[in-house]
């Protein structure tokens, strides 16, 4: 695919910049640069209100397919590009919307009845809805086909009544629905008897969602605890839930790497002002580490750009997952090591019953020790890669 920028793509980035320019003002400026990785819980109200900022403008879902009858305007691949080029330039705030955006609105598109595209994505493109994920269980992260959380039909309301419990949930404190993996089918096995159901959140007594708490001290995860919750809607089908789930997460790791990228740049640009600041670009061994961060990362780039406009391939998803996760671990441990020891000092203030405070460099080393975890650890991947591309024999169980 071509990925050149030409005369339109200019024109839209200068529309891009110029909208962003003048909306990022008062409170949204003020905002500008919060809830990246590990400061998810910054500024929610604020972001919330910028998600419907977004919406007014068309901002949201420029990548659904189709011809913007759900309230959002259509863009190239490469116009959605100069969109989070331009976004991240400015360090607007981090999105709140951005699961219901790139995930489930064009699973919904892909794999949804017409009746729940009119219902669902509207609201996603104004910027009213927030979504969360329940995919993962204390007993099935990376290996999701382990899913015990049970459904049954409901006789009284109709769909379904949920039973179980999802872990690492991230917005599940503020999101008003969430898209369940969940077992209809009694007593199936692994990828078998599993559909993709749709749960209000708002139902008191039936949800309950706990924070978990990291050692950065902050809570962007959480565990949902789901007692007979209400499903309204099952998405491709009573029992195909195995398949919308998998196309959802090369989604997942598809365009959303791209933008993730790309704030990743950002992250690099301060930890090498850092460096040099401090003079640990003195030091040879971490000078060259900073120059091969930043030749990974446009390695990345390239590929996520290649990668955009495949489909079917098994092996991309996993590919873009073991590079930035990697990737961004030993950014994370950059980030404190130019400052010597003291990267590790903690609070100013040592008085008694005082809060340990940590900076920014030293979240970002914390929260990214669980970038090859999440979404499917190293492991998980390679053996993908392994046995779906290389055709190598199935790692005994």
């Amino acid at each position: 695919m071509d990925f050149t920028f030409g005369p339109d793509d200019a024109a839209f980035r200068e529309e891009a910049r110029g909208w962003l320019e003048a909306h990022l003002v008062d409170a949204y400026a003020a905002a500008v640069g919060t809830g990246g990785p590990g400061s998810e819980h910054e500024g929610i109200a604020v972001r919330r209100a910028w998600e419907r900022e977004l919406g007014r403008g068309g901002w949201i879902g420029l990548g659904w397919e189709g011809d913007g009858t759900y309230g959002n305007r259509t863009a190239t691949l490469t116009q959605q590009v100069v969109w989070a080029e331009e976004y991240a330039r400015l360090r607007a705030p981090a999105r709140v919307g951005h699961i219901g955006e790139n995930l489930l609105a064009p699973t919904l598109i892909a794999h949804g009845s017409p009746e729940q595209r009119r219902r669902f994505l509207p609201p996603i493109a104004h910027g009213e809805t927030l979504w969360c994920q329940g995919y993962s269980e204390p007993g099935a992260g990376s290996d999701l086909a382990g899913v015990r959380t049970a459904a049954v039909r409901d006789p009284e309301r109709g769909g379904y009544r949920v039973t179980g419990q999802k872990v690492w949930t991230s917005l599940a404190r503020d999101a008003d629905w969430c898209f369940v993996l969940a077992r209809t089918e009694p007593g199936s096995r692994r990828h078998h008897g599993l559909s993709f159901l749709l749960v209000p959140m708002d139902q008191p007594g039936r949800i309950e969602v706990r924070p978990i708490r990291q050692m950065s001290g902050t809570s962007e995860f959480n565990e949902v605890f789901l007692d007979g919750a209400h499903a309204e809607e099952v998405v491709g089908g009573e029992g195909n839930g195995w398949a919308v789930a998998m196309g959802l997460l090369a989604l997942e790791r598809g365009v959303s790497t791209l933008v993730q990228q790309i704030g990743f740049a950002a992250e690099l640009d301060r930890v090498v002002r850092a460096a040099v600041e401090s003079g640990a670009t003195d030091d040879p061994v971490l000078r060259e580490r900073l120059v091969r961060q930043w030749a990974e990362l446009r390695t990345m780039r390239w590929n996520a750009l290649r990668t955009l406009g495949t489909t079917g391939d098994p092996g991309a998803p996993s590919v873009a997952k073991l590079l930035w996760g990697g990737w961004h671990k030993r950014l994370g441990e950059l980030a404190v090591q130019i400052r010597g020891a003291a990267g590790a000092v903690g609070p100013r203030d040592w008085s008694p019953g005082a809060p340990y405070e940590i900076d920014e460099a030293q979240r970002l080393f914390l929260f990214t020790r669980s970038d090859t975890i999440y979404g499917g650890s190293d492991e998980i991947q390679r053996n993908i890669i392994a046995e779906r591309v290389l055709g190598l024999p199935r790692e005994p169980r």
